[in-house]
């Protein structure tokens, strides 16, 4: 194979310099860009062959620019990601408590790279890590891959779900189960990621935590049309999905009635969208219907509101919260 010559490889090293040692506040003038190229990648470089290789990165596409003050100069004026949107996505990374702590790490130094060195430094000084609890279930990504490509082709899959219970002789005991499920999406919520899915045994749709998940196989085996078992649509939709489903408890789909305090409107939009149906109630109060699945997740949402959601319709919900009400009550007294 012929060696690639260093006139070549020169422009490929001089992109990779102004990606990761130049920004707004760090500019490098064409001696300064060819000391780097001599440092660190043992190429000689002219001054005037600089100016030649940074109009062709330009025309490639970089957005290199000129800078006369403080110095005179060149730097990367635009990234794939501003500074501020690398920092929401490590924040995103550091809550997700379904990634291991070797992978939060790993992602996040992979995200720094979409910096320079200086911005990346900058930016992890100002990081707050958060002290949470964070999964050690190293399959997870392996996991997700697999059952992408199951969602991506239709097909069912055999996974292993491990839970654990309290055990007499220890404090608790660690259980495996198998299940062949058929796979729809993965959805993100309450910093854990799920697998939307239908068991084989049943005619609804079930949540399992992606991090408690030991193993997962393809099987060539088609998958249940997501028509047979969700009234939503033909295809999943997580928007729709994510609204009707409270806490990612599953349950009957059915329509209810919330009569709502006034206060708590920015709460209703937070919850179901600035979409939803809105209708004054009295002065105090407005009425929503919105159709969501009945579940214990639904309860205890509306219980968190205490005396600012009351429930209108229907008459079940209205008897799980009196319930579950009875139930606290008599644990206190």
């Amino acid at each position: 194979m012929a060696e690639v010559s260093k006139t070549k490889l020169k422009l490929l090293y001089l992109m990779d310099i102004f990606l990761s040692k130049t920004d707004d506040e760090n500019i490098l003038n064409a001696n300064e860009l060819c000391d780097e190229l001599e440092k660190n990648y043992n190429i000689t470089a002219e001054r005037k062959s600089i100016y030649r290789d940074i109009e062709a990165l330009k025309k490639y596409g970089m957005d290199i620019n000129f800078e006369t003050i403080p110095k005179k100069g060149y730097y990367l004026a635009n990234r794939n990601f501003e500074v501020a949107e690398v920092k929401l996505l490590i924040d995103a990374v550091q809550s997700a408590n379904f990634i291991t702590p070797k992978k939060t790490n790993q992602l996040i130094e992979k995200i720094c790279k979409e910096l320079s060195l200086f911005q990346a430094e900058k930016l992890k000084q100002c990081v707050c890590v958060e002290s949470r609890a964070k999964r050690k279930n190293e399959r997870v990504y392996y996991n997700v891959s697999f059952l992408n490509e199951a969602i991506e082709n239709k097909k069912q899959v055999e996974i292993i779900y491990v839970k654990h219970i309290r055990d007499k002789e220890e404090p608790y005991k660690r259980i495996e189960k198998t299940f062949i499920v058929s796979p729809y999406a993965l959805v993100w919520k309450n910093d854990f990621y799920y697998l939307v899915c239908n068991n084989q045994n049943y005619n609804n749709l079930m949540h399992i935590r992606i991090d408690r998940i030991e193993g997962v196989t393809v099987l060539d085996v088609d998958a249940r049309p997501f028509s047979e078992v969700c009234e939503f649509s033909d295809e999943f939709d997580c928007g729709i999905y994510s609204k009707r489903t409270f806490n990612m408890f599953s349950g009957e789909n059915k329509s209810v009635e919330l009569i709502c305090d006034n206060t708590i409107i920015d709460d209703i939009f937070d919850r179901f969208g600035d979409e939803v149906i809105i209708e004054d109630y009295d002065e105090k109060n407005f009425l929503i219907s919105v159709k969501v699945a009945m579940s214990t997740g639904l309860v205890s949402w509306i219980m968190q509101y205490s005396k600012f959601i009351k429930v209108q319709k229907p008459e079940e919900l209205k008897l799980c919260l009196l319930n579950k009400i009875d139930e606290i009550s008599a644990m206190y007294r």
